[in-house]
């Protein structure tokens, strides 16, 4: 099962990352294998061990039509994995500046790195301005 995996390792944390279910490791535990992320020596994808509370599905792809605007809530694709960031600037040819609060840092992507972000609640997903 294809899934996004929140991990708590240091330089990544409120990060989601793209792997596959493995299988069941324990209670509410799921072995896991990354799809971008790799061992030290970077000659297979990482597997870990992770808590159910830390997946969630593959959000459905939403299809952004007319751009983003000042203050969107986006998910940033960066370092291999999706991070949540708000629209700071809008900049030509489809190129935005995005603000991660958590982190104090501003970085500039063109609008195929970026995604509206859902959350994950009760089951299903929800688009912050739905809340």
């Amino acid at each position: 099962m294809q899934v996004e995996v929140l991990t708590d390792e240091d330089g990544l944390k409120g990060a989601w990352f793209a792997a596959t279910i493995i299988e069941p490791s324990g209670e509410d535990k799921y072995l896991i294998e990354y799809k971008t992320l790799t061992n030290d020596d970077d000659t297979e994808f990482l597997r870990e061990d992770i808590h159910a509370c830390n997946i969630r599905p593959c959000p459905p792809e939403i299809i952004v039509v007319d751009g983003f605007k000042v203050m969107d809530e986006v998910d940033a694709y960066y370092n291999e994995g999706w991070w949540v960031g708000v629209i700071a600037k809008v900049l030509i040819n489809c190129n935005y500046v995005v603000n991660f609060i958590e982190y104090d840092e501003k970085i500039t992507f063109n609008q195929a790195d970026l995604r509206p972000h859902q959350d994950w609640l009760n089951s299903k997903w929800v688009v912050p301005s739905d809340v």
